[in-house]
């Protein structure tokens, strides 16, 4: 299954995996873009990220986290 950048909880559980030893509270959303374009089952136009998608995706991340 391709992650969107509107499945915020898988792409969370990716970047956990990804990227154990970062607190996502840390993390600016260059970053956050960029490592989620990097993701092997990320399939979305990559364009289509807004502050508000990365937000929605950074909550998620400190929520797998905690």
């Amino acid at each position: 299954m391709a992650l969107k950048w509107t499945d915020s909880r898988d792409i969370a559980i990716e970047l956990t995996e990804a990227h154990p030893h970062i607190d996502p509270r840390t993390v600016n959303f260059v970053d956050l873009r960029d490592w989620v374009l990097a993701l092997d089952g990320f399939d979305d136009d990559p364009h289509h990220s807004g502050e508000k998608i990365l937000e929605a995706i950074q909550m998620a991340w400190i929520e797998e986290t905690d």
